[in-house]
């Protein structure tokens, strides 16, 4: 809109009595257009001069821009991109509304009430949800250090919304046909030390092996460190061959803690994480990871604002559309 159309508009409604529902509809347009605006900002920002994302050459010069976003033009090889290229968020649309969005995110908003708040499709929300989510868990944390509790957590597999299941249909969720843990549970693997800092797995069907954990926790390990855990075989097993310093604390036998000694931290993340995700009503086993990452995140509060996690969404980070 050119200044001429924009003063007329003006004058227009100047000349014009409005209605309270009138000025709330035009207050809500310009709080959307600003956070348009606030949005593109936020990312032309937190991916600064990108690099290209095939070759990773870092001889871009602008060419020209698109829905919002400066284009860059790689010298090497002659690819256009943005700054959301080989981000979790490249190709969404409706940007000024990434960051109602987030709000949602930050309040853990079920998909419909979400998309209804922000005017957008079920479909389009629950899209977001997992791509928000995905960006987030790129950040680096940092290691593990000094006392580490690790202990697992498990759901039952579920299926949900998959179009040809492996096995027959649960009604409302249903029940393990054996007692006991079994390859019919999602292990869900949390290693926290006593600063906090937390790590989330999950390392698949069944109960976890000493392989598991030499797969995921022991690149998150800083070294000298003491592990606890409980009675498991797999952790002294694990802790054998890593080297590490390992005490166990036998929960079977009643044994809750001996000083210091003690794994309640883990355990009450685990709580808290199986209270939150009541409200979604169960998850499918291929999101579950998206889900743990949700909720470290906010157990963490950070990032804490919409703004926040926008930036950790778009910096520049290895990100493959598998991890949705």
């Amino acid at each position: 809109m050119g200044t001429t159309d924009f003063q007329a508009v003006l004058q227009a409604l100047r000349q014009r009595q409005l209605t309270f529902d009138e000025v709330a509809a035009l207050q809500a347009l310009l709080a959307t257009a600003m956070q348009g605006d606030q949005c593109f900002s936020l990312i032309e920002a937190a991916a600064g001069r990108p690099s290209c994302p095939r070759c990773t050459c870092r001889r871009c010069h602008r060419s020209g821009a698109a829905n919002g976003l400066q284009r860059y033009r790689c010298t090497a090889c002659g690819r256009t991109f943005n700054a959301l290229t080989g981000t979790p968020l490249a190709r969404l649309r409706l940007r000024d509304r990434w960051l109602g969005y987030l709000t949602c995110l930050l309040e853990s908003t079920t998909v419909r009430a979400a998309a209804k708040r922000v005017e957008v499709a079920p479909s389009t929300s629950f899209r977001w949800r997992h791509r928000f989510i995905a960006g987030v868990r790129r950040e680096r944390r940092p290691k593990l250090s000094n006392i580490v509790e690790a202990d697992e957590t498990y759901l039952l597999e579920s299926q949900k919304g998959s179009r040809h299941l492996t096995r027959p249909a649960r009604k409302r969720g249903g029940k393990a046909h054996r007692r006991g843990l079994s390859k019919e549970f999602d292990c869900i693997l949390v290693a926290r030390d006593r600063s906090r800092v937390t790590h989330d797995f999950v390392t698949g069907h069944g109960p976890v092996s000493a392989a598991q954990l030499r797969a995921h926790l022991l690149p998150v390990l800083a070294p000298d460190i003491l592990l606890i855990s409980d009675a498991a075989k797999a952790y002294q097993a694990f802790a054998r061959e890593a080297g590490l310093t390992h005490e166990v604390v036998n929960v079977r036998a009643g044994i809750r803690a001996r000083g210091a000694i003690h794994i309640q931290n883990v355990n009450g993340w685990h709580s808290r994480f199986k209270g939150w995700l009541h409200r979604f009503h169960g998850v499918a086993s291929r999101y579950l990871a998206n889900y743990t990452g949700w909720c470290r995140v906010l157990d963490a509060a950070s990032p804490a604002t919409p703004s926040d996690w926008l930036r950790i969404g778009v910096a520049p980070g290895k990100y493959s559309p598998g991890c949705q």
